[in-house]
């Protein structure tokens, strides 16, 4: 990047409750000092956590003509209307996961909307660059950038509030009305969870944010031998990882290769771990090709479990009782679990907060923390020489889906 000039551009979000970006006005000085010759646009937004001015006073320019862009970042779903053709664009655009869908009607607007962004996209000749896929090549394929860390940590949060809201004691203000994380760490550490027994699925950066919450509201974290076997006078949690809650149907032995090339060939034993808990926070990734974590007709023989946390908020995905995503408005709702009905918060049943977009509720920080990533993991290897980490998120090129995304091709192609 020493000789050829850049410009990137910061897209206005499409959603109505998306206050995040990609990049912050203080990382957009650091940019700017470091290289001279990149250039910085900012489509204008008032609804953004940052404000155009601090944009505007950290050197961008603030505009709506973004059609000069080498570059394009957005965070969530963008505006398909407003795509600008022959760009590249970089955003969270959740198409890769859709295989279940693929040659099958339907009328989910979210899947109907991934459909009609894809043709437009190949119809544009965009280059699709997609956050979720920029990972490592080898091991377990680590995601260099994302927002898990803060999704854990706000879904954990609203999961505690939920169940302060449920003992009728006064429930704590809402992150989003805090808006400062070490505020939420001082608010837990003085409240009583009883002894209220937490299991937490996931090892990755969701699971992660979710525990250093629980650890400051001084939930004490118990092996999974003590969860199982040992009664307790406080609160408590265990962390549980893939390996510990499937196995194989013929009984040999668990490895991620295997898991990961046969999960039909596996089973959950998550009940083991729920016959006697409390309260379920889901941190793990899932696919439509992973076992789910129980069935409907499983629920009855958890006598203890009233409140689900489902981070990971895959509709009708790992846990049944997410039928539906919520709002930062509202992010609760209860299930009957003989109907798996929707009924009133706070009746019989199990109440469940499944938010979609969780860090949206502490932006700045979020924000700040990805942007950071960018930086480092995205940009060098975007402008300079990649690694191979951009071209294997890269979804679509000149017109075409790249070869490791071709199955896109018949999601595409069938009507609704």
């Amino acid at each position: 990047m020493v000789n050829k000039k850049y410009t990137l551009s910061i897209i206005r979000e499409a959603r109505i409750d998306e206050n995040r970006t990609p990049i912050t006005p203080n990382q957009v000085q650091e940019l700017i000092k470091k290289f001279p010759n990149l250039s910085i646009l900012v489509q204008t937004s008032k609804k953004r956590c940052f404000r155009d001015e601090d944009y505007l006073n950290a050197g961008a320019e603030i505009t709506d003509d973004i059609s000069n862009a080498d570059f394009i970042f957005g965070v969530k779903e963008v505006d398909i209307s407003a795509l600008v053709e022959n760009k590249t664009y970089l955003f969270f655009s959740h198409t890769t996961k859709v295989r279940n869908y693929i040659n099958q009607a339907t009328q989910d607007k979210a899947i109907i909307y991934k459909k009609e962004l894809l043709r437009e996209i190949l119809k544009k000749n965009i280059t699709l660059i997609d956050y979720e896929n920029i990972r490592e090549v080898s091991g377990k394929g680590y995601r260099y950038l994302g927002f898990g860390r803060f999704a854990g940590i706000v879904g954990c949060y609203n999961t505690l509030n939920l169940y302060l809201k449920l003992q009728k004691e006064k429930s704590l203000p809402r992150a989003f009305e805090i808006n400062n994380y070490e505020k939420i760490k001082e608010l837990l550490s003085k409240q009583n969870f009883n002894k209220l027994k937490i299991l937490q699925t996931g090892r990755g950066n969701v699971a992660k944010g979710s525990m250093e919450v629980l650890k400051h509201a001084n939930i004490k974290q118990v092996s999974i031998n003590d969860y199982l076997n040992k009664k307790y006078n406080e609160a408590v949690f265990c962390n549980i990882s893939t390996r510990e809650y499937v196995e194989r149907n013929d009984g040999k032995d668990y490895s991620v290769q295997d898991f990961a090339s046969n999960p039909h060939e596996y089973k959950s034993k998550v009940k083991n771990y729920l016959f006697d808990t409390d309260m379920l926070i889901t941190g793990h990734y899932w696919e439509p090709k992973f076992p789910k974590l129980f069935y409907p007709n499983q629920i009855n023989e958890f006598k203890n479990l009233k409140i689900i946390g489902d981070i990971t908020c895959d509709i009708d995905g790992a846990v049944p009782t997410t039928i539906r995503s919520t709002s930062i408005a509202k992010p609760y709702y209860s299930i009957d679990i003989n109907s798996m009905k929707e009924i009133d918060l706070g009746k019989e049943g199990i109440a469940v907060m499944a938010v979609d977009n969780l860090p949206s509720e502490l932006p700045n920080e979020s924000s700040e923390e990805f942007g950071d990533s960018i930086i480092s993991e995205v940009l060098p290897y975007l402008i300079n020489k990649d690694d191979g980490r951009i071209n294997r998120a890269t979804t679509a090129s000149r017109g075409e889906f790249c070869p490791k995304y071709k199955y896109l091709e018949d999601f595409i192609k069938q009507k609704d």
